[in-house]
């Protein structure tokens, strides 16, 4: 009886073994198929950098519909990291980074900008979020 149940839990593991083996999804890339195109659903990751007075990157650039995550931090003074049109507002306290992701499904040149007061040139940070 021990035997059967040994030998039925291998062929258990085998079997999902072979399915997962089998599957025909790339990992960290899910395609979705619409209609007769498929198109892949890819996260731009990108790392931006606010410190007095300035972004690094100072314009990033992606395509519409691709799902953005912005990680951002600051390197000096308390900063703030907004982009008005789509509803980002984050405080970068030079402690830890910040995540934001979302979906850029608006085109056009979009302002990013510093909305935490940190010195004489705070109105002059600002950068380019570029959705073709």
């Amino acid at each position: 009886m021990k035997k059967n149940k040994f030998f039925i839990g291998i062929l258990c593991m085998l079997g999902l073994l072979i399915i997962i083996g089998c599957s025909n999804s790339p990992i960290g890339n899910v395609e979705k198929e619409t209609g007769s195109e498929a198109f892949s659903e890819e996260v731009k990751e990108f790392r931006v950098e606010a410190f007095q007075f300035g972004f690094e990157p100072s314009t990033i650039t992606v395509n519409k519909g691709d799902t953005v995550r912005i990680i951002a931090n600051s390197r000096d003074v308390p900063h703030g990291f907004a982009i008005d049109e789509y509803g980002i507002n984050l405080y970068l306290d030079g402690l830890r980074s910040k995540t934001i992701e979302f979906t850029a499904d608006k085109t056009g040149t979009f302002i990013y900008y510093c909305n935490v007061p940190c010195g004489g040139e705070h109105s002059s940070m600002r950068g380019r979020f570029i959705v073709k």
